[in-house]
């Protein structure tokens, strides 16, 4: 079976449960947010530290999400829409922001292929009033305060934020905290480092000091119990 069966076969599939299923039947986009999230949350663990096999099915579970929302888009009576619609915008979009790869335009650095997507990004979005315009704040605060940090920068008038120096005094308020964390975030996007990623690899080194020093007690427990 090719790919595109195997896309195809899912899209079939999530229609039969769509229609057939007491459960999905009843299931709303809203109705969709929190697994969509959690779902996400999952395939960046796979990305970050599991298996091939873990991110393969953590794909697939995300496929899925696309698939459902696109299938109850299909039976909006007002505007109707479908994996096919949803799958051909998306292509057709890719083919604008890549010209150096389907037109006449040359780019060949990293650099480059970014001014030729921003610009193309630009002209779809030229009713935009802001740079903040489309930036979700639902991300996370430190995804989300090292993309306005990026769109910040493009902005004149609006100050830059420096890097907290390791001697600064330690914030004394909710307020200061906040501008520290801001100020530390504008270091990680100088330096070109990912401020949410930092803190999960930190979040995921504490959970293994806490399980060790668990493991340890327990081990201490067990060898107080035979000695008694």
């Amino acid at each position: 079976m090719s790919e595109n069966d195997g896309l195809r076969r899912a899209a079939e599939v999530m229609h039969a449960v769509r229609e057939r299923c007491a459960w999905s039947r009843l299931i709303t986009h809203d109705d969709l947010v929190p697994y969509l999230v959690e779902e996400s949350a999952e395939l960046i663990d796979a990305v970050e530290e599991g298996s091939r096999a873990e991110l393969r099915e953590e794909l697939g579970d995300l496929l899925w999400q696309v698939l459902f929302h696109a299938e109850i888009a299909s039976e909006d009576p007002g505007d109707p829409f479908d994996i096919d619609d949803v799958a051909a915008a998306l292509a057709e979009k890719m083919l604008r922001r890549h010209p150096h790869v389907f037109g006449d335009a040359v780019a060949e650095t990293p650099e480059e292929v970014l001014v030729h997507w921003n610009a193309a990004k630009a002209a779809e979005k030229s009713t935009r009033t802001s740079v903040l315009d489309g930036v979700s704040e639902r991300m996370p605060a430190l995804a989300l305060a090292q993309k306005m940090l990026g769109k910040a920068a493009r902005v004149p008038g609006v100050p830059p934020r420096g890097a907290a120096h390791p001697a600064s005094p330690a914030p004394s308020t909710e307020t200061e905290l906040g501008e520290a964390l801001l100020a530390l975030t504008a270091h990680a996007r100088e330096q070109g480092w990912d401020a949410d990623r930092a803190l999960r690899a930190a979040l995921r080194n504490l959970g293994e000091q806490i399980r060790t020093a668990e493991a340890s007690e327990r081990a201490a427990t067990r060898g107080d119990d035979l000695e008694g």
